[in-house]
């Protein structure tokens, strides 16, 4: 497969989440970005047991931050940040081969600056019922990843 998707975590909290992406990156043959502060250890049992035996066979870049994230990026690479407050949905943007996918810690999403000077790149995924605020992240990153996927083509 050769769509180059890059998935991002930024500050990720919680190791399940974070384990459970890992395996969705390995099977779509994505590479995993991790910005740091992380909420855990890389060693934690949760992020193993949640990724399996695959952990040692996913292709993962830690970054020290997301400044630091930011200044590896390649220049034109195309971006897509997730956020709930994004006017467009995932159904209304054209992927393409090389999206570097950014998602927000669990709790806080992603740096209002970043969103703001980056508003034309902001998606959303729809929810349908008010009451529900955001979805799990390791749902989100699926749902996203999936259809950068099948708009990309299976072979990029």
């Amino acid at each position: 497969m050769n769509h180059d998707l890059q998935i991002v975590l930024v500050e990720p909290e919680i190791p399940q989440n974070t384990g459970t992406i890992g395996r969705l990156c390995l099977a779509a043959s994505c590479v995993l970005h991790l910005v740091e502060p992380l909420g855990f250890e890389i060693t934690d049992a949760h992020l193993k047991r949640a990724g399996l035996d695959y952990w040692e066979h996913l292709k993962v870049i830690r970054h020290r931050s997301f400044e630091e994230f930011l200044k590896t990026m390649p220049e034109n690479a195309p971006r897509v940040l997730l956020s709930k407050k994004a006017g467009k949905t995932h159904f209304e943007h054209h992927f393409e081969k090389g999206t570097y996918l950014i998602f927000g810690k669990e709790t806080a999403g992603l740096p209002e600056w970043h969103l703001e000077a980056n508003a034309k790149d902001c998606i959303r995924i729809p929810m349908f019922d008010a009451r529900v605020r955001s979805l799990n992240l390791s749902n989100a990153v699926s749902i996203v990843t999936y259809e950068a996927i099948r708009q990309i083509g299976l072979n990029g």
